[in-house]
């Protein structure tokens, strides 16, 4: 099966079987050409960096020769998380970014996740505008093109300087608390930066599994639950005061507390903003997927938090139009704009040690005092999506829906979300309330009511 993904979320598909050579030396083209169009820059840099992934080598330098071949500076960041390489724009002043990665999904697939001259992914006008680029694009004929340059540069350094930097980190009272961290780092490239962040931070204690960087992950590369049974057993192990996972470009980030038993993703960006929130006031932006756990913290505060359709940049659209102070997604995703506006495991890994250097308490204990919810979290394969959408949005529409981003449907006791997945062909099914049971009822009822009207 051949499959393509272009989305807010970048192209992406199985290498050699949808994303092959002709796709990335198209697409490569196509954002040269769109960096120099947009910048109005004749001498354009572009930052490429890539996760541990087998086919990642081969795919960067494809596209590192291709950008050269029409005259784009190249910065090769080499293995580096995706908030590295945004970081890498800003710090270059780079008219753009290029990543070679494809998050979550397993290790065949491989994407360019594609960053504009602000750090930022493209927005879906944009995204538009390349794909047109990409479906006419042909080299240039002339010879007079000269070649672009390239250099070596490694960010993870001054990524993790930029973090300890941040106003609200204290290096001295995290090292103080004497904390032993767990990392997962799937077998990526957070199996080098989360390490080396810790140790800058103060922790002495730092214990690795599958930190082997090979990209032969040691289980389904997204942090959930039932993928990560042996990380939840190291952490009892060796005791630690925290497991940290991430994803293969490590830009989502799950919790494992003291006793070895799994935070829920959605709570990563509430407590980032239960930190901050003690610090700054202003709004919070996540998507229509996360839990409601936000608000209700939200509550507490007395802080504002608005929606927006899944993809990180649309919260990032949202966030400088409500010119929120922190921002995320409910897959363990924390955008600071301190920083850059990206989603950033490494920010997010220091302020959760930040916050209980503070508290003086373990995760275990902490989390008590959070808002409880189950997210029950499903995918099904159809045929027709937007069909399958629109007459699931008909049939509900005397209910409290949401047509945002696919239909959610919200009752007293929870929610449901049904959208198309940016990142995989199939159709995802989101549903929660307080109670894992109840979560379950809900979303069972949802892919009923598709099931009966496409059996």
């Amino acid at each position: 099966m051949h499959t393509l993904i272009e989305s807010v979320s970048g192209i992406r598909g199985i290498f050699g079987a949808g994303l092959d050579a002709g796709v990335l030396v198209r697409y490569a083209l196509a954002f040269g050409t769109w960096c120099r169009r947009r910048t109005g820059e004749a001498n354009c840099t572009v930052v490429v960096g890539r996760d541990a992934r087998v086919s990642g080598e081969i795919c960067a330098q494809i596209v590192t020769a291709t950008l050269r071949s029409v005259g784009i500076n190249v910065v090769d960041a080499g293995l580096a998380c995706t908030p590295t390489v945004a970081m890498g724009v800003l710090m270059e002043r780079a008219q753009g970014g290029i990543i070679l990665s494809a998050s979550h999904n397993p290790e065949q697939w491989n994407a360019l996740k594609l960053l504009n001259s602000r750090s930022e992914f493209l927005a879906p006008d944009e995204v538009l505008e390349l794909q047109r680029l990409a479906r006419n694009m042909e080299p240039p004929s002339h010879a007079d093109i000269p070649i672009g340059s390239l250099r070596v540069r490694n960010f993870t350094d001054p990524h993790i300087e930029a973090i300890c930097r941040l106003d609200f980190v204290d290096i001295k009272a995290i090292a103080e608390r004497d904390f032993s961290v767990a990392v997962d780092g799937i077998n990526s490239v957070g199996a080098i930066a989360l390490p080396r962040l810790l140790k800058r931070l103060g922790v002495r204690s730092v214990h690795v599994i599958n930190g082997d960087v090979s990209g032969r992950f040691a289980h389904p590369a997204e942090p959930l639950p039932e993928h990560l049974e042996g990380t939840m057993a190291f952490v009892r192990q060796v005791e630690a005061d925290l497991g940290l996972v991430v994803d293969p470009d490590a830009d989502r980030l799950a919790l494992i507390d003291d006793n070895g038993c799994y935070v829920s993703e959605e709570l990563t960006q509430v407590i980032a903003a239960d930190f901050l929130w003690q610090r700054r006031t202003g709004p919070f932006v996540t998507n229509l997927s996360s839990s409601r756990a936000i608000d209700d913290l939200a509550a507490r505060y007395g802080e504002k938090v608005h929606r927006s359709a899944v993809g990180e940049i649309n919260v990032v659209k949202a966030m400088q139009a409500h010119e929120a102070v922190l921002g995320g997604e409910g897959n363990g995703g924390v955008i600071l704009p301190d920083l850059h506006y990206g989603r950033d495991a490494l920010v997010g890994a220091a302020i959760v040690l930040q916050q209980l250097a503070d508290r003086g308490e373990p995760l275990s204990q902490y989390r008590q005092s959070l808002p409880a919810y189950v997210i029950s979290k499903n995918k099904l394969t159809v045929d027709t999506p937007d069909e399958v959408l629109s007459a699931f949005a008909d049939r509900h529409a005397a209910r409290n829906i949401s047509t945002v981003d696919g239909v959610k449907v919200n009752f007293d006791v929870g929610w449901v979300h049904i959208r198309k997945s940016n990142t995989e062909p199939i159709i995802r099914i989101y549903a929660e309330a307080r109670t894992r049971a109840s979560a379950d009822d809900l979303a069972r009822w949802a892919i009923v009511d598709i099931r009966q009207e496409n059996p």
